[in-house]
């Protein structure tokens, strides 16, 4: 499943990509048009049901943006803006048209002069300007000093529930420590309180929370159209992965990876272990992926169940498909800088942000 290890194919992958998505822009007859720009490191977009979008900013503001016009949005929670920390993922609720609630995580300042991934929950009612009822649902135990990995993607579930996706905070062997958040996905109720069958709400050790476990730092998150968890989450020197979220399942870090770490040295105890998770697809040189989307099929049907991750290192939007999954397609052009979040509109057209633009987008025909 390894794209390649060479730095030579890289180059030749990434011309051939090129062309393939000019190809593909001309066989689809898709168009790409801005919708919001000049934004200050943008992180997250969620498009409203009444036009627009919410637009998050890593220094912590959140933006409306609609019919050409930005308004800055009051009420947002005091965030921890340090290195990859600040104001991160906004999803809306999926009763959003009459409820109007909508989640934001963000690195919330902790005691100590550490951060942690947290989750509010609030209410932004039409033609307001600012953030109604805001409350904070959950914060990850006293996570580390530093900027490094929140993850941070919230995912509302088919039962109503909500996943978020927490990094390692740069500390590895935490993500294997059922008595921290560090490195896990979280299953908590839209109050905050525990569901009753997540997988160790009986335990006198892990935390109730804890959904599955061993994660680096997973940026991207999604529903597939069955909907089950999928994350994207960033190896260290290679061995970026997508995996299949399972109850209770421990997906390795730091004791198994593809990768490397920055200096070369060898991660842990290989690739394998029994009692951890295989990636379903992994990346080898690293993509850096952030976001991630399966495409329900609206506007482009033969995209339908495909999924969609961004990368930030390489810029483009990788399309993957079949069983087993493989890459089938990056969409590259001038806007795809940075690739950090992707979502399907209302209309099912795609949005992505484009961290390297200062800019929000829209991929519809």
């Amino acid at each position: 499943m390894r794209i390649s290890t060479k730095f030579t194919n890289v180059l030749l992958a990434a011309s051939t990509a090129l062309m393939m998505a000019c190809a593909a822009a001309a066989q689809e007859n898709w168009q790409i048009q801005p919708v919001g720009t000049g934004l200050d490191t943008p992180w997250a977009v969620a498009p409203l049901p009444e036009g627009g979008a919410l637009i998050t900013e890593r220094d912590g503001d959140l933006i409306l943006h609609k019919d050409g016009q930005s308004v800055a949005i009051g009420g947002v929670p005091r965030v921890a803006a340090q290195g990859q920390g600040g104001l991160l993922d906004i999803t809306l609720a999926r009763d959003f048209a009459s409820s109007r609630r909508l989640y934001l995580t963000y690195a919330k300042p902790q005691s100590g002069g550490g951060s942690g991934t947290a989750l509010a929950r609030a209410e932004f009612p039409q033609g307001d300007t600012r953030l109604r009822n805001v409350q904070e649902i959950f914060a990850m135990k006293p996570g580390r000093s530093g900027g490094r990995h929140f993850g941070s993607r919230v995912v509302e579930a088919p039962d109503g529930t909500l996943y978020v996706t927490i990094g390692d905070r740069g500390d590895r062997p935490a993500a294997q420590d059922l008595s921290r958040h560090n490195g896990s996905v979280i299953r908590v109720a839209t109050d905050g309180s525990i569901p009753r069958d997540n997988p160790f709400v009986n335990s006198d050790f892990a935390l109730p929370e804890i959904w599955s476990y061993g994660h680096r730092n997973p940026q991207g998150a999604g529903l597939d159209l069955q909907g089950n968890l999928w994350v994207a989450e960033h190896g260290a020197r290679g061995g970026d992965e997508v995996n299949a979220v399972r109850k209770g399942a421990n997906f390795g870090w730091p004791v198994i990876s593809y990768g490397r770490h920055y200096s070369g040295a060898k991660i842990g105890e290989g690739t394998r272990k029994e009692g951890m998770e295989q990636p379903v697809f992994y990346w080898d040189p690293s993509i850096a992926p952030s976001g991630l989307l399966v495409y329900s099929g609206r506007m482009f049907p033969q995209w339908r169940g495909d999924m969609f991750v961004g990368s930030l290192k390489f810029d483009y939007i990788i399309r993957l498909s079949g069983n087993p999954l493989r890459e089938v397609e990056q969409i590259k052009t001038a806007e795809t800088s940075r690739v950090r979040d992707i979502v399907e509109a209302p209309d099912g057209s795609i949005w992505f942000v484009s961290e390297g633009q200062g800019a929000v987008y829209r991929m519809f025909r």
